[in-house]
């Protein structure tokens, strides 16, 4: 179990409890960081961070420094996808350096982003959906049912790979119908359910179509 002060529990209590200077500090780390990381081989952010005469991560001292970034844009992630098929030029490291791919869903514009994601990357979405379910007050002993299929997006399959890692169950419910999934929950004592609104409110309906409670 994750530290527990007056009665919350943290997913990070180290960060979570910082101090705002020191959450400063921390961000600005990680900002330089990153930099770091993309700046020697990352076409796309070489370019567009050059065309504000920012060329290292030392450049980034202060949010000052950091108010200079420009903005990415989902249009531009699209367009350069589009250019340069199939990943486009924002990649920081060879292929061979990623272990999975994840994709928009193409509602807005009808063109996906594929994005690629290392085992470090990895790591860090299942640190942000830990914050979540902790916040949420998931943890050991509750049993998450995923009522999604599972396409290529990243919400689904970094909601289900982090329950694990808060002491929660992961329980797939994609490829069943909405009364399947009802029943699924009901027979195997589901306390959580990771789902969009709307559907909620679907399975609501159909609960009450047959009788469930």
């Amino acid at each position: 179990m994750q530290p527990s002060v007056k009665g919350v529990t943290y997913f990070d209590q180290a960060t979570e409890c910082l101090e705002r200077s020191d959450l400063a500090h921390l961000q600005l780390d990680r900002v330089r960081a990153l930099l770091r990381a993309i700046l020697p081989s990352n076409r796309f952010y070489q370019a567009r961070l050059g065309g504000v005469g920012l060329e290292a991560a030392a450049d980034i001292q202060s949010f000052a420094d950091f108010r200079r970034l420009p903005f990415t844009r989902k249009a531009e992630l699209a367009a350069d996808q589009q250019a340069h098929p199939p990943y486009g030029t924002n990649l920081t490291y060879p292929l061979e350096r990623y272990v999975r791919l994840h994709q928009t869903s193409g509602t807005a514009g009808g063109v996906p982003i594929r994005c690629l994601d290392t085992p470090q990357d990895w790591t860090w979405w299942m640190r942000l959906w830990g914050h979540v379910y902790r916040g949420a007050g998931v943890g050991e002993g509750d049993r998450v049912f995923c009522a999604f299929s599972f396409g290529p997006f990243i919400g689904f399959w970094s909601a289900f790979d982090c329950a694990p890692t808060v002491g929660a169950m992961a329980i797939s419910g994609g490829g069943q119908q909405s009364l399947q999934r009802l029943a699924t929950m009901l027979e195997l004592g589901a306390t959580v359910l990771l789902c969009t609104p709307t559907y909620a409110l679907r399975l609501a309906e159909v609960a009450r179509e047959h009788g469930l409670d």
